[in-house]
Protein backbone atom coordinates (compact mmCIF):
# COMPACT_ATOMS: atom_id res chain seq x y z
CA UNK A 1 0.00 0.00 0.00
CA UNK A 2 1.32 3.44 -0.94
CA UNK A 3 2.16 5.72 1.96
CA UNK A 4 0.18 8.83 2.73
CA UNK A 5 2.65 11.59 1.82
CA UNK A 6 2.58 15.29 2.68
CA UNK A 7 4.60 17.63 0.48
CA UNK A 8 5.23 20.63 2.67
CA UNK A 9 6.44 24.15 2.05
CA UNK A 10 6.99 24.88 5.76
CA UNK A 11 5.98 27.99 7.69
CA UNK A 12 8.64 30.67 7.55
CA UNK A 13 9.50 34.18 8.67
CA UNK A 14 6.62 36.62 8.30
CA UNK A 15 8.60 38.69 5.79
CA UNK A 16 10.99 36.05 4.46
CA UNK A 17 13.18 37.35 1.65
CA UNK A 18 16.09 35.01 1.15
CA UNK A 19 16.67 35.99 -2.46
CA UNK A 20 16.39 33.87 -5.58
CA UNK A 21 16.38 30.16 -4.80
CA UNK A 22 15.54 30.70 -1.14
CA UNK A 23 12.20 28.89 -1.19
CA UNK A 24 8.83 29.82 -2.55
CA UNK A 25 7.79 32.74 -0.40
CA UNK A 26 9.65 35.95 -1.23
CA UNK A 27 8.86 39.34 0.28
CA UNK A 28 11.04 41.26 -2.23
CA UNK A 29 9.85 44.82 -2.85
CA UNK A 30 6.26 43.63 -2.45
CA UNK A 31 4.73 40.50 -0.97
CA UNK A 32 5.00 37.76 -3.58
CA UNK A 33 4.38 34.04 -3.85
CA UNK A 34 5.49 31.52 -6.45
CA UNK A 35 3.77 28.18 -6.89
CA UNK A 36 5.49 25.19 -5.20
CA UNK A 37 5.65 23.47 -8.58
CA UNK A 38 8.50 21.10 -7.74
CA UNK A 39 6.46 19.66 -4.87
CA UNK A 40 3.33 19.38 -6.98
CA UNK A 41 4.87 17.04 -9.56
CA UNK A 42 5.51 14.08 -7.20
CA UNK A 43 2.30 14.90 -5.31
CA UNK A 44 0.47 14.15 -8.54
CA UNK A 45 2.26 10.79 -8.85
CA UNK A 46 1.23 9.45 -5.43
CA UNK A 47 -2.43 8.47 -4.81
CA UNK A 48 -2.28 9.65 -1.19
CA UNK A 49 -0.17 12.72 -1.85
CA UNK A 50 -1.08 16.23 -0.71
CA UNK A 51 0.62 19.64 -0.92
CA UNK A 52 0.46 22.20 1.88
CA UNK A 53 1.94 25.63 1.19
CA UNK A 54 2.03 27.04 4.71
CA UNK A 55 3.46 30.53 4.00
CA UNK A 56 0.85 31.28 1.35
CA UNK A 57 -2.03 30.17 3.56
CA UNK A 58 -0.58 31.89 6.62
CA UNK A 59 -0.50 28.66 8.63
CA UNK A 60 1.37 28.72 11.92
CA UNK A 61 3.70 25.91 12.95
CA UNK A 62 1.06 24.50 15.29
CA UNK A 63 -1.62 24.56 12.58
CA UNK A 64 0.76 22.85 10.18
CA UNK A 65 1.60 20.15 12.73
CA UNK A 66 -2.09 19.44 13.25
CA UNK A 67 -2.64 18.98 9.51
CA UNK A 68 0.45 16.77 9.20
CA UNK A 69 -0.30 14.31 12.00
CA UNK A 70 -2.00 11.65 9.85
CA UNK A 71 0.71 11.39 7.17
CA UNK A 72 3.25 8.56 6.96
CA UNK A 73 5.91 10.66 5.24
CA UNK A 74 6.58 14.40 5.02
CA UNK A 75 8.73 15.89 2.25
CA UNK A 76 10.02 19.37 3.08
CA UNK A 77 11.41 21.63 0.40
CA UNK A 78 14.29 23.54 2.01
CA UNK A 79 16.96 26.04 1.01
CA UNK A 80 20.22 27.43 2.35
CA UNK A 81 18.66 30.54 3.98
CA UNK A 82 15.66 28.68 5.43
CA UNK A 83 17.42 25.46 6.53
CA UNK A 84 17.64 26.19 10.27
CA UNK A 85 13.98 27.14 10.39
CA UNK A 86 12.95 24.06 8.39
CA UNK A 87 14.98 21.71 10.61
CA UNK A 88 13.12 22.97 13.69
CA UNK A 89 9.82 22.15 12.01
CA UNK A 90 11.09 18.69 11.04
CA UNK A 91 11.96 18.04 14.68
CA UNK A 92 8.49 19.14 15.80
CA UNK A 93 6.97 16.76 13.23
CA UNK A 94 9.11 13.88 14.51
CA UNK A 95 8.31 14.64 18.15
CA UNK A 96 4.62 14.62 17.31
CA UNK A 97 4.80 11.31 15.43
CA UNK A 98 8.10 9.40 15.83
CA UNK A 99 7.21 6.94 13.07
CA UNK A 100 6.89 9.61 10.36
CA UNK A 101 9.55 9.49 7.63
CA UNK A 102 11.01 12.92 6.89
CA UNK A 103 12.80 13.77 3.66
CA UNK A 104 14.42 17.05 2.66
CA UNK A 105 14.55 18.08 -1.00
CA UNK A 106 15.88 21.06 -2.98
CA UNK A 107 19.26 22.44 -4.10
CA UNK A 108 20.76 22.67 -0.61
CA UNK A 109 20.39 18.98 0.34
CA UNK A 110 21.44 18.11 -3.21
CA UNK A 111 24.78 19.87 -2.80
CA UNK A 112 25.29 19.14 0.91
CA UNK A 113 23.51 15.83 1.58
CA UNK A 114 25.72 14.65 4.46
CA UNK A 115 25.74 18.04 6.16
CA UNK A 116 21.95 18.26 5.88
CA UNK A 117 21.46 14.79 7.37
CA UNK A 118 23.87 15.57 10.21
CA UNK A 119 22.15 18.88 10.93
CA UNK A 120 19.22 17.20 12.70
CA UNK A 121 18.26 13.83 14.10
CA UNK A 122 14.82 14.29 12.56
CA UNK A 123 15.85 14.04 8.89
CA UNK A 124 15.72 10.45 7.59
CA UNK A 125 16.80 11.05 4.00
CA UNK A 126 17.57 13.75 1.46
CA UNK A 127 17.02 13.58 -2.28
CA UNK A 128 19.54 14.74 -4.87
CA UNK A 129 18.40 16.96 -7.74
CA UNK A 130 15.06 15.95 -9.33
CA UNK A 131 13.27 13.98 -6.65
CA UNK A 132 10.01 13.04 -8.41
CA UNK A 133 10.65 9.33 -8.85
CA UNK A 134 12.83 8.93 -5.75
CA UNK A 135 10.00 10.03 -3.47
CA UNK A 136 7.46 7.98 -5.42
CA UNK A 137 9.51 4.80 -4.97
CA UNK A 138 9.92 5.35 -1.22
CA UNK A 139 6.18 5.99 -0.89
CA UNK A 140 5.54 2.69 -2.65
CA UNK A 141 7.57 0.85 -0.02
CA UNK A 142 10.99 0.52 -1.64
CA UNK A 143 13.86 0.17 0.81
CA UNK A 144 16.13 3.22 0.99
CA UNK A 145 19.16 1.28 -0.22
CA UNK A 146 17.43 0.44 -3.53
CA UNK A 147 16.33 4.00 -4.38
CA UNK A 148 18.57 6.01 -6.69
CA UNK A 149 19.18 9.68 -5.98
CA UNK A 150 19.03 9.75 -2.18
CA UNK A 151 21.28 9.83 0.87
CA UNK A 152 19.95 8.38 4.11
CA UNK A 153 20.68 7.51 7.72
CA UNK A 154 20.57 4.00 9.15
CA UNK A 155 21.93 2.74 12.48
CA UNK A 156 23.88 5.93 13.04
CA UNK A 157 25.61 5.82 9.65
CA UNK A 158 25.05 7.85 6.47
CA UNK A 159 24.80 6.18 3.07
CA UNK A 160 24.89 7.83 -0.35
CA UNK A 161 23.16 6.03 -3.20
CA UNK A 162 24.00 6.47 -6.87
CA UNK A 163 22.63 9.60 -8.50
CA UNK A 164 19.46 9.29 -10.52
CA UNK A 165 19.84 10.39 -14.17
CA UNK A 166 17.96 13.55 -15.19
CA UNK A 167 14.42 12.92 -16.36
CA UNK A 168 14.46 13.00 -20.15
CA UNK A 169 10.83 12.05 -20.79
CA UNK A 170 9.09 14.99 -19.15
CA UNK A 171 5.85 14.05 -20.89
CA UNK A 172 5.67 11.04 -18.55
CA UNK A 173 5.21 13.33 -15.55
CA UNK A 174 1.70 14.32 -14.46
CA UNK A 175 0.33 17.79 -15.06
CA UNK A 176 0.76 20.09 -12.06
CA UNK A 177 -2.36 22.14 -12.81
CA UNK A 178 -4.78 19.52 -11.39
CA UNK A 179 -2.68 19.39 -8.20
CA UNK A 180 -2.92 23.18 -7.95
CA UNK A 181 -6.70 22.94 -8.23
CA UNK A 182 -6.93 20.13 -5.69
CA UNK A 183 -4.55 21.42 -2.99
CA UNK A 184 -3.87 25.14 -3.48
CA UNK A 185 -5.85 28.35 -3.54
CA UNK A 186 -4.58 29.86 -6.80
CA UNK A 187 -5.90 33.31 -5.92
CA UNK A 188 -3.40 33.53 -3.06
CA UNK A 189 -0.45 33.45 -5.45
CA UNK A 190 0.69 36.89 -6.45
CA UNK A 191 3.67 38.33 -8.34
CA UNK A 192 3.78 42.09 -8.78
CA UNK A 193 4.62 42.10 -12.48
CA UNK A 194 2.10 39.39 -13.45
CA UNK A 195 -1.61 39.85 -13.89
CA UNK A 196 -3.71 38.41 -11.08
CA UNK A 197 -4.74 35.67 -10.77
CA UNK A 198 -1.94 33.86 -12.60
CA UNK A 199 -0.81 30.24 -13.00
CA UNK A 200 2.78 29.13 -13.57
CA UNK A 201 3.91 25.86 -15.12
CA UNK A 202 7.09 24.38 -16.59
CA UNK A 203 7.35 23.45 -20.25
CA UNK A 204 10.95 22.34 -19.70
CA UNK A 205 13.67 21.88 -17.12
CA UNK A 206 17.31 22.97 -17.10
CA UNK A 207 19.22 25.80 -18.76
CA UNK A 208 22.23 25.71 -21.12
CA UNK A 209 23.59 29.05 -19.88
CA UNK A 210 26.69 29.08 -17.66
CA UNK A 211 25.98 32.04 -15.36
CA UNK A 212 28.25 31.50 -12.35
CA UNK A 213 25.78 32.82 -9.76
CA UNK A 214 22.64 30.98 -10.91
CA UNK A 215 21.57 28.30 -8.47
CA UNK A 216 19.25 26.01 -10.39
CA UNK A 217 21.24 24.75 -13.41
CA UNK A 218 24.44 24.33 -11.40
CA UNK A 219 22.90 22.38 -8.54
CA UNK A 220 19.52 21.02 -9.46
CA UNK A 221 18.12 20.98 -12.98
CA UNK A 222 21.34 20.84 -15.04
CA UNK A 223 22.71 22.64 -18.07
CA UNK A 224 20.67 20.71 -20.63
CA UNK A 225 17.32 22.26 -21.55
CA UNK A 226 14.98 19.26 -21.53
CA UNK A 227 11.53 20.06 -22.84
CA UNK A 228 8.07 18.62 -22.87
CA UNK A 229 6.59 18.04 -26.29
CA UNK A 230 4.51 20.86 -27.71
CA UNK A 231 1.50 18.51 -27.74
CA UNK A 232 1.89 17.63 -24.06
CA UNK A 233 2.30 21.29 -23.06
CA UNK A 234 -0.75 22.29 -25.08
CA UNK A 235 -2.83 19.57 -23.44
CA UNK A 236 -2.11 21.01 -20.00
CA UNK A 237 -2.73 24.57 -21.20
CA UNK A 238 -6.09 23.49 -22.62
CA UNK A 239 -6.96 21.92 -19.26
CA UNK A 240 -5.93 25.12 -17.51
CA UNK A 241 -8.10 27.33 -19.68
CA UNK A 242 -11.11 25.10 -19.02
CA UNK A 243 -10.61 24.68 -15.28
CA UNK A 244 -9.31 28.16 -14.34
CA UNK A 245 -11.56 30.40 -16.47
CA UNK A 246 -10.77 33.57 -14.50
CA UNK A 247 -6.97 33.25 -14.68
CA UNK A 248 -5.60 36.29 -16.49
CA UNK A 249 -2.08 35.10 -17.29
CA UNK A 250 -0.03 31.93 -17.62
CA UNK A 251 3.66 32.14 -16.80
CA UNK A 252 6.20 29.64 -18.15
CA UNK A 253 8.66 29.28 -15.28
CA UNK A 254 11.30 27.48 -17.35
CA UNK A 255 14.74 28.85 -16.44
CA UNK A 256 15.06 30.17 -20.00
CA UNK A 257 11.99 29.57 -22.17
CA UNK A 258 13.83 31.09 -25.14
CA UNK A 259 16.83 28.74 -24.89
CA UNK A 260 15.38 26.73 -27.80
CA UNK A 261 14.18 29.37 -30.26
CA UNK A 262 12.59 27.05 -32.88
CA UNK A 263 10.56 25.34 -30.15
CA UNK A 264 9.62 28.71 -28.58
CA UNK A 265 8.26 29.84 -31.94
CA UNK A 266 6.40 26.58 -32.55
CA UNK A 267 4.83 26.54 -29.09
CA UNK A 268 3.87 30.21 -29.34
CA UNK A 269 2.02 29.56 -32.60
CA UNK A 270 0.08 26.75 -30.99
CA UNK A 271 -0.71 28.85 -27.91
CA UNK A 272 -2.28 31.46 -30.20
CA UNK A 273 -5.17 29.06 -30.83
CA UNK A 274 -6.13 29.29 -27.15
CA UNK A 275 -6.32 33.09 -27.21
CA UNK A 276 -4.61 33.48 -23.83
CA UNK A 277 -2.17 35.93 -22.29
CA UNK A 278 1.18 34.46 -21.32
CA UNK A 279 4.68 35.43 -20.16
CA UNK A 280 8.03 33.73 -19.67
CA UNK A 281 11.70 34.01 -18.65
CA UNK A 282 14.10 35.15 -21.37
CA UNK A 283 17.70 36.10 -21.96
CA UNK A 284 18.37 39.56 -23.38
CA UNK A 285 19.52 38.28 -26.77
CA UNK A 286 16.40 36.97 -28.52
CA UNK A 287 16.11 38.01 -32.16
CA UNK A 288 13.42 40.39 -33.42
CA UNK A 289 11.63 37.76 -35.52
CA UNK A 290 11.13 35.42 -32.55
CA UNK A 291 10.00 38.28 -30.33
CA UNK A 292 7.44 39.35 -32.94
CA UNK A 293 6.05 35.83 -33.32
CA UNK A 294 5.68 35.42 -29.56
CA UNK A 295 4.06 38.85 -29.20
CA UNK A 296 1.62 38.12 -32.02
CA UNK A 297 0.70 34.87 -30.27
CA UNK A 298 -0.27 36.36 -26.91
CA UNK A 299 3.03 37.09 -25.16
CA UNK A 300 2.62 40.00 -22.74
CA UNK A 301 5.76 40.11 -20.60
CA UNK A 302 9.34 38.86 -20.50
CA UNK A 303 11.20 38.38 -17.23
CA UNK A 304 14.75 39.33 -18.23
CA UNK A 305 17.92 38.85 -16.19
CA UNK A 306 20.09 41.84 -17.14
CA UNK A 307 22.14 41.46 -13.92
CA UNK A 308 24.51 44.38 -14.64
CA UNK A 309 25.07 47.34 -16.93
CA UNK A 310 28.82 46.78 -16.99
CA UNK A 311 30.42 44.48 -19.57
CA UNK A 312 33.26 43.47 -17.26
CA UNK A 313 30.81 42.21 -14.65
CA UNK A 314 28.83 40.34 -17.32
CA UNK A 315 32.08 38.73 -18.51
CA UNK A 316 33.06 37.78 -14.95
CA UNK A 317 29.77 35.93 -14.37
CA UNK A 318 29.80 34.26 -17.84
CA UNK A 319 26.47 35.83 -18.72
CA UNK A 320 26.99 35.36 -22.44
CA UNK A 321 25.19 38.63 -23.22
CA UNK A 322 26.77 42.07 -23.64
CA UNK A 323 25.38 45.44 -22.66
CA UNK A 324 25.06 46.28 -26.37
CA UNK A 325 23.03 43.12 -27.07
CA UNK A 326 20.77 43.82 -24.11
CA UNK A 327 20.25 47.39 -25.26
CA UNK A 328 19.24 46.26 -28.77
CA UNK A 329 16.98 43.50 -27.41
CA UNK A 330 15.17 45.94 -25.11
CA UNK A 331 14.66 48.40 -27.96
CA UNK A 332 13.07 45.62 -30.04
CA UNK A 333 10.76 44.65 -27.19
CA UNK A 334 9.61 48.23 -26.78
CA UNK A 335 8.91 48.55 -30.51
CA UNK A 336 6.77 45.41 -30.35
CA UNK A 337 4.94 46.43 -27.18
CA UNK A 338 6.36 43.63 -25.00
CA UNK A 339 6.42 44.49 -21.30
CA UNK A 340 9.73 43.82 -19.50
CA UNK A 341 10.41 43.07 -15.86
CA UNK A 342 14.17 43.46 -15.59
CA UNK A 343 16.24 41.92 -12.83
CA UNK A 344 19.58 43.26 -11.62
CA UNK A 345 22.09 42.05 -9.02
CA UNK A 346 24.52 44.10 -6.94
CA UNK A 347 27.59 42.47 -5.41
CA UNK A 348 28.73 40.21 -8.24
CA UNK A 349 32.47 39.50 -8.81
CA UNK A 350 34.35 42.66 -9.78
CA UNK A 351 31.71 44.99 -8.30
CA UNK A 352 32.78 48.52 -7.37
CA UNK A 353 30.84 51.70 -6.66
CA UNK A 354 31.45 52.64 -10.30
CA UNK A 355 30.06 49.39 -11.74
CA UNK A 356 26.94 49.71 -9.59
CA UNK A 357 26.48 53.21 -10.97
CA UNK A 358 26.87 51.75 -14.48
CA UNK A 359 24.00 49.37 -13.74
CA UNK A 360 21.80 52.17 -12.39
CA UNK A 361 22.52 54.34 -15.43
CA UNK A 362 21.87 51.42 -17.78
CA UNK A 363 18.56 50.55 -16.12
CA UNK A 364 17.40 54.15 -16.40
CA UNK A 365 18.51 54.28 -20.03
CA UNK A 366 16.78 51.11 -21.27
CA UNK A 367 13.80 51.84 -18.96
CA UNK A 368 12.12 48.42 -18.46
CA UNK A 369 8.56 48.62 -17.18
CA UNK A 370 9.55 47.35 -13.72
CA UNK A 371 12.74 46.13 -12.07
CA UNK A 372 13.91 43.90 -9.26
CA UNK A 373 17.28 44.47 -7.62
CA UNK A 374 18.81 41.68 -5.55
CA UNK A 375 21.88 41.29 -3.41
CA UNK A 376 24.24 38.69 -4.84
CA UNK A 377 23.51 35.41 -3.02
CA UNK A 378 26.35 32.88 -2.88
CA UNK A 379 24.73 29.45 -2.69
CA UNK A 380 26.80 26.31 -2.09
CA UNK A 381 27.31 24.39 -5.30
CA UNK A 382 27.69 27.45 -7.52
CA UNK A 383 30.88 28.75 -9.13
CA UNK A 384 30.15 32.10 -7.47
CA UNK A 385 30.26 30.47 -4.03
CA UNK A 386 33.56 28.75 -4.86
CA UNK A 387 35.01 32.06 -6.09
CA UNK A 388 34.18 33.78 -2.81
CA UNK A 389 35.65 30.95 -0.75
CA UNK A 390 38.87 30.93 -2.80
CA UNK A 391 39.35 34.68 -2.46
CA UNK A 392 37.95 35.11 1.08
CA UNK A 393 35.29 37.53 -0.10
CA UNK A 394 32.54 36.40 2.24
CA UNK A 395 31.25 39.04 4.66
CA UNK A 396 30.44 38.11 8.28
CA UNK A 397 26.71 38.16 7.42
CA UNK A 398 24.56 35.13 6.68
CA UNK A 399 22.25 35.07 3.66
CA UNK A 400 19.30 36.34 5.70
CA UNK A 401 18.98 38.44 8.82
CA UNK A 402 17.25 37.24 11.98
CA UNK A 403 13.98 38.79 10.81
CA UNK A 404 14.10 37.09 7.43
CA UNK A 405 15.38 39.90 5.18
CA UNK A 406 18.09 39.22 2.62
CA UNK A 407 21.49 40.33 3.93
CA UNK A 408 24.69 41.10 2.06
CA UNK A 409 27.01 38.10 2.35
CA UNK A 410 29.82 39.42 0.12
CA UNK A 411 32.45 42.16 0.19
CA UNK A 412 35.41 43.03 -2.00
CA UNK A 413 38.60 45.09 -1.63
CA UNK A 414 36.96 47.85 -3.70
CA UNK A 415 33.59 47.90 -1.90
CA UNK A 416 32.32 46.88 1.53
CA UNK A 417 29.27 44.75 2.25
CA UNK A 418 27.64 47.81 3.83
CA UNK A 419 28.09 49.83 0.63
CA UNK A 420 26.67 47.00 -1.47
CA UNK A 421 23.68 46.69 0.86
CA UNK A 422 22.95 50.43 0.76
CA UNK A 423 23.29 50.52 -3.03
CA UNK A 424 20.14 48.41 -3.38
CA UNK A 425 17.91 51.18 -2.03
CA UNK A 426 19.81 53.75 -4.08
CA UNK A 427 19.20 51.64 -7.21
CA UNK A 428 15.47 51.47 -6.57
CA UNK A 429 15.13 55.14 -5.79
CA UNK A 430 17.11 56.28 -8.84
CA UNK A 431 14.96 54.10 -11.09
CA UNK A 432 11.48 54.47 -9.65
CA UNK A 433 11.55 58.05 -8.40
CA UNK A 434 11.85 59.55 -11.89
CA UNK A 435 9.20 61.88 -13.32
CA UNK A 436 9.08 59.70 -16.46
CA UNK A 437 8.30 56.53 -14.52
CA UNK A 438 5.86 58.20 -12.13
CA UNK A 439 3.95 59.75 -15.04
CA UNK A 440 3.71 56.35 -16.73
CA UNK A 441 2.28 54.71 -13.62
CA UNK A 442 -0.19 57.55 -12.97
CA UNK A 443 -1.45 57.30 -16.54
CA UNK A 444 -2.16 53.58 -16.12
CA UNK A 445 -3.82 54.15 -12.75
CA UNK A 446 -6.15 56.80 -14.13
CA UNK A 447 -7.12 54.54 -17.01
CA UNK A 448 -7.80 51.37 -15.00
CA UNK A 449 -9.42 51.25 -11.50
CA UNK A 450 -8.05 47.75 -10.86
CA UNK A 451 -4.56 48.96 -11.75
CA UNK A 452 -5.04 51.91 -9.43
CA UNK A 453 -5.93 49.70 -6.45
CA UNK A 454 -3.07 47.35 -7.18
CA UNK A 455 -0.44 50.08 -7.56
CA UNK A 456 -1.55 51.85 -4.38
CA UNK A 457 -1.20 48.63 -2.41
CA UNK A 458 2.17 47.88 -4.01
CA UNK A 459 3.33 51.42 -3.28
CA UNK A 460 2.61 51.02 0.43
CA UNK A 461 4.44 47.68 0.50
CA UNK A 462 7.39 49.10 -1.45
CA UNK A 463 7.93 52.00 0.96
CA UNK A 464 7.61 49.58 3.85
CA UNK A 465 10.26 47.42 2.17
CA UNK A 466 12.66 50.37 1.88
CA UNK A 467 12.03 51.36 5.48
CA UNK A 468 12.74 47.84 6.77
CA UNK A 469 15.97 47.62 4.78
CA UNK A 470 17.09 51.01 6.11
CA UNK A 471 16.42 49.86 9.66
CA UNK A 472 18.33 46.67 8.97
CA UNK A 473 21.30 48.69 7.68
CA UNK A 474 21.28 50.83 10.84
CA UNK A 475 21.18 47.73 13.01
CA UNK A 476 24.09 46.17 11.12
CA UNK A 477 26.14 49.36 11.44
CA UNK A 478 25.63 49.41 15.20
Amino acid sequence: MTMKVLFLNPPSYENFDGGAGSRYQAQREIRSFWYPTWLCYPAGMIPNGKVIDAPVEGYTVDQTLTMAKDFDMVILYTSTPSLKNDLKIAERLKEQKPSVIIGFVGPHPTVLPEETLKASWAVDFVAHKEFDYSVKEIAEGRDFESVQGISYKRDGKIYHNAHRPPIEDLDALPFVAPVYKRDLNYKNYFIGYLQHPYISIYSGRGCPSKCTFCLWPQTFSGHSYRTRSVENTMEELTWLVKNFPDVKEIFFDDDTFTANLPRARELAKRIKTLNITWSCNSRANVDYETLKIMKDCGLRLLLVGYESGNNKILHNIKKGVTVEQARRFTKNCKELGITIHGTFIVGLPGETPETIQDSIDFAREIDPDTIQVSLASPYPGTAFYDYLVKNSYFSPNSLVSENGFQACAVEYPEISNEEIFKSLEKFYRKFYFRPKFIARILKRMLRDPAERRRRLREGVEFFHFLYKRRELAKSAAQ
